[in-house]
């Protein structure tokens, strides 16, 4: 029987006195979108922007543009960090996986490799809580990210926040926050392989 880890968020944010940091992986300004709103209640945020699987790097820096204007635009203390573009790092994660459809196992070696990145940063910098804007998108599953979370939460011992910031319309209200804040809404995940897939569809 799969998780239900909408109902999990809800359970673990229910129990705060006070407000926990939190480093928030955040894939786009878009999916960011509906998951600071949600976020922001009961957590201090840090944005991690960190998408080496992103290409070409004009792209890469459109987005990383846009995300840095969407929490400006926010003005609600919300912070930002950044790093270097390890696109090389990408492509050697995924090698021999260069053909695989999307979602299967090219993604997962995508989806490890930047929260292991994210669940390091926040062991480091001593956040109470590590989590990713993935799950708010339809295309992704959220059973496979929130295994990987889990996995790592043991590894570095800091708190995964389990989500599905899809349910209960969080889709939706990201589109609607997205036409709000004029935000860049890109029509492919990021990686070059994903540009093939969506002219082959």
């Amino acid at each position: 029987m799969k998780e239900n880890y909408n109902n999990l968020f809800k359970e673990e944010v229910s129990s705060f006195n006070k407000k926990h940091s939190i480093l928030l992986h955040s894939c786009c300004a878009p999916c960011s979108s509906h998951v600071i709103s949600v976020l922001n209640i009961f957590f201090d945020i840090t944005v991690l922007y960190y998408n080496p699987n992103i290409s070409p790097i004009e792209e890469y820096n459109k987005r990383k543009e846009e995300q840095i204007r969407f929490i400006n635009e926010l003005n609600c203390n919300i912070k930002i960090m950044d790093c270097d573009y390890d696109n090389d790092i990408y492509e050697e994660c995924i090698r021999g996986l260069e053909n695989e459809k999307e979602g299967g196992a090219r993604c997962l070696k995508c989806f490890t490799l930047r929260l292991e990145k994210t669940a390091k940063m926040a062991h480091d910098n001593n956040f109470d809580y590590f989590c990713t804007t993935l799950t708010v998108s339809p295309y992704k599953n959220s059973q496979v990210i929130n295994t990987i979370g889990r996995e790592l939460m043991d590894k570095y011992k800091v708190k995964w926040l389990y989500s599905d910031f899809k349910k209960e319309d969080g889709y939706k209200h990201s589109i609607v926050l997205s036409k709000q804040y004029g935000l860049y809404r890109q029509d492919y995940c990021g990686c070059i392989y994903s540009i093939r897939n969506k002219i082959d569809d």
